[in-house]
């Protein structure tokens, strides 16, 4: 194995060597691997190579970190080709980019960097360099698409896709190898999908990568998504809940019965409503409690009980009541079986959970469908929230204006309101127009959730038993104004955290 300052080793990229070992005779020479040539391991300069890792075959094993030659760089930057306009300013930040530091697999194994030199020479520094740049362009995600003569890499900015480079396939295929390596993945397995994290470091600020790899006819596609720890939104008040959606999910977990869901479909923040709605009950009048994978994520006030294979879903939620658990938190709905014991044991405990849907009212119908027990579901599902992301504007340089009385009238904003907000429009008179520095120009930093949210009344209790379709439920919920999209939405327009536009966007998507 390597020895353990190796990351900082990487970091400083420069010239380094670890432990002198014994070595092997007077001109202390060996083999390096690619261009095999022969120098003295005291030489600080290596002709010709192209390594940026070797590690030396005898038997004292030393390794070496060199610099990697400027033209064996993997550039990425948004823009043709990779490159900005400007070259000499990359470089700069090219020299200035800190680099993203990896402190170890989220599942705990130890990858053998050593047994696999040759994956590491050609995709560390690579991998390194994508994330490191990533980060650097706020981008929560990365997406790696091999395709037959290229591979395009994709910076996901605020939930907006952004081309950041291409890449030779077997470029590619080497960063993604890498990162399964340092996620403790198995970089043997090509034909099925595989999940996992890395915990990291970038910039001072501890980050978690999770990575999802899934096989495709030209290679395995890539998806990172970094997040920092730091800047974590887990309660309902950090996620924008209305008050009322807060005092609703209070009320229902005092009652310590029922089902409370979140449905949404991938990528919309479901996962994260889903604790968010946890966290919005009393963890100071309530027991709280989670047979749940929570991903790596640390839920405070939570007590975790630990899986049992033995055990089936009903075996473990039961060991939880004896516990007297009054809100437990369980992995999502994906069968029929999972479903209706979650409604059933939820008659004596209420439990929170999540399942794939397009919005609150194609929750509930998906569920009464798979379940085909409208009566359980009716007398045991109590809430359904649905997400929706959009971006907040940038609260430096968004522009204030005074909205068409019409405009108003036709979005149903109140008729006195007297200033909304937008992203910056360009001055096309203005050619040193400076660009703003905490959004890069944008005009939005960061994102937050539209919440459609619905208590099941009985009049919704109604339409489940005779197993209405997701048509009427939208009915119903437009006829009793349950908070919706469109009504979340126009009071963070209102309230000057995004702008009419967003909606409009996010809601074409």
């Amino acid at each position: 194995m390597l020895n353990k300052d190796f990351e900082h080793q990487l970091r400083e990229w420069q010239f380094i060597r670890s432990e002198r070992l014994e070595a092997d005779g007077p001109n202390r020479s060996s083999r390096i691997f690619g261009d095999c040539l022969r120098v003295p391991l005291d030489c600080n300069s290596f002709p010709a190579c192209h390594n940026a890792l070797t590690i030396c075959p005898p038997a004292s094993e030393k390794l070496i970190l060199r610099k990697v030659l400027e033209s064996d760089k993997v550039i990425f930057g948004f823009g043709k080709g990779g490159r900005d306009k400007d070259d000499d300013e990359d470089d700069d930040d090219d020299d200035n980019l800190d680099f993203i530091l990896f402190r170890g697999a989220l599942n705990g194994v130890t990858p053998d960097l050593s047994a696999n030199a040759r994956l590491v020479q050609a995709g560390l520094i690579p991998a390194k360099k994508m994330i490191s740049e990533a980060l650097a362009r706020r981008a929560e995600m990365i997406r790696i698409d091999p395709k037959p003569k290229f591979a395009g890499v994709t910076f996901f900015v605020d939930g907006i896709p952004y081309p950041a480079a291409k890449m030779p396939p077997k470029a590619a295929n080497a960063i993604v190898q890498m990162v399964k390596l340092l996620a403790g993945l198995d970089i043997n397995e090509r034909s099925a999908p595989q999940s996992g994290g890395i915990n990291a470091e970038f910039e001072e600020v501890p980050h978690e990568v999770r990575i999802d790899i899934t096989p495709s006819a030209s290679g395995e596609i890539m998806t990172l998504r970094a997040e920092n720890l730091k800047n974590r939104l887990e309660t309902p008040k950090e996620l924008g809940f209305s008050e009322q959606l807060q005092s609703t999910i209070r009320e229902l977990g005092k009652k310590k019965t029922g089902l409370m869901l979140s449905v949404g479909p991938p990528m919309s923040g479901v996962t994260t409503t889903t604790i968010a709605t946890l966290r919005g009950n009393d963890a100071y009048l309530l027991s709280i409690g989670s047979i749940a994978d929570h991903q790596g994520r640390d839920i405070p006030h939570v007590q975790i009980f630990e899986s049992n294979e033995e055990e089936d879903l009903e075996t473990a939620i039961r060991r939880t009541q004896r516990a007297d658990i009054d809100i437990l938190y369980v992995d999502p709905i994906r069968s029929k079986e999972a479903a209706r014991t979650i409604l059933e044991m939820s008659e004596n405990q209420a439990i929170i959970t999540e399942m794939p849907a397009k919005d609150a009212a194609d929750g509930i119908a998906r569920l009464n469908t798979l379940v085909e027990q409208p009566k359980l579901l009716a007398q045991n599902l109590k809430l359904v929230v649905s997400p929706r992301l959009v971006r907040l504007l940038c609260p430096k340089c968004r522009q204030a204006y005074r909205p068409n009385p019409k405009l108003l009238e036709r979005v149903k904003l109140p008729a006195d309101t007297k200033v909304l907000y937008r992203a910056p429009r360009p001055d096309a008179e203005d050619d040193d127009e400076e660009t703003c520095e905490n959004c890069g120009g944008i005009g939005f930093r960061g994102r937050i959730g539209l919440i459609e949210a619905i208590a099941i009344t009985d009049e919704f209790k109604k339409l489940i038993l005779k197993g209405a379709s997701t048509a009427e439920l939208r009915e119903l919920a437009r006829k009793q104004a349950v908070q919706s999209f469109q009504s979340d939405g126009l009071r963070l327009v209102s309230e000057g955290k995004t702008s009419l536009e967003e909606l409009q966007r996010a809601f074409r998507s």
